[in-house]
């Protein structure tokens, strides 16, 4: 960003981006989200992993079946050829993601050792559970990403974080509407309570009123200036002074 000047010598840290869907995509339009990260020193990577839509159909048929996997590999792909280009700081490089990309986030937390922190919005950890509680439109959905149920359960099981917190070993703030009827927040509260009682430092904000995707402006605000207060807690900058302190446990 033009109007952030970093110290001499100084690395930004890396914000990864999991857009949602999963077969969703990251466009090169403006986004507010992106000049917010970049405007406060942060170097912004927002991936259209394998799955994307855009590039053709065979491009999106590669997450069929290999969700979870396609698109986790990809985003730790991208972070790891920043960081061995020496443009991001590899010790200060989180990722977000919110409904199917916060999927993505906890599971390249999970089940590799890059990021060093991560958000996520409404959420899954657990995809036995979301199959079973989610909307109609999308109960068969997973039939494609994931596995036919009932003889996918295994895989369900393998490729759900819930299942493997104790892989898990960095902090991680959740943000969930108490309204969602897409991802219910006992997806959240089951997340984080495995995190506390692991003793990871973790944040859960839960909103009223809000469903899948937050719509309240003053909602809005507070996700974005907690989730930079929980950055900046973790990798050790001060954060501005007019922002509400977020209650961290473990930290």
């Amino acid at each position: 960003n033009s109007r952030f000047e970093a110290p001499d010598g100084a690395l930004p840290p890396l914000l990864v981006l999991s857009h949602g869907g999963p077969t969703g995509m990251a466009d090169d339009a403006f986004k507010p989200e992106i000049q917010f990260w970049t405007s406060r020193g942060f170097a912004v990577a927002d991936i259209n992993y394998r799955g994307s839509t855009g590039f053709g159909r065979a491009y999106r048929q590669l997450l069929d079946g290999q969700w979870g996997i396609a698109d986790v590999e990809d985003c730790v792909a991208a972070a790891n050829y920043l960081a061995g280009q020496k443009r991001v700081d590899s010790k200060r490089m989180a990722i977000r993601g919110g409904s199917a990309g916060g999927y993505t986030t906890l599971c390249a937390l999970t089940f590799h050792d890059v990021f060093r922190a991560g958000a996520v919005r409404y959420g899954i950890g657990d995809l036995m559970a979301l199959a079973r509680d989610t909307h109609k439109f999308e109960a068969r959905y997973l039939d494609r990403l994931v596995a036919p149920l009932p003889d996918g359960e295994k895989v369900y099981a393998a490729r759900s974080p819930l299942n493997f917190t104790e892989r898990l070993n960095c902090p991680v703030i959740f943000f969930q509407g108490l309204d969602d009827k897409v991802v219910p927040p006992n997806q959240a509260e089951e997340m984080v309570a495995a995190l506390r009682d692991k003793g990871l430092p973790v944040a859960y904000i839960p909103f009223e009123g809000e469903g899948h995707g937050f719509r309240k402006a003053e909602n809005i605000k507070r996700m974005f200036e907690a989730e930079l207060y929980f950055y900046a807690k973790v990798f050790g900058f001060e954060p501005p002074d007019d922002i509400v302190p977020v209650e961290i446990d473990n930290l």
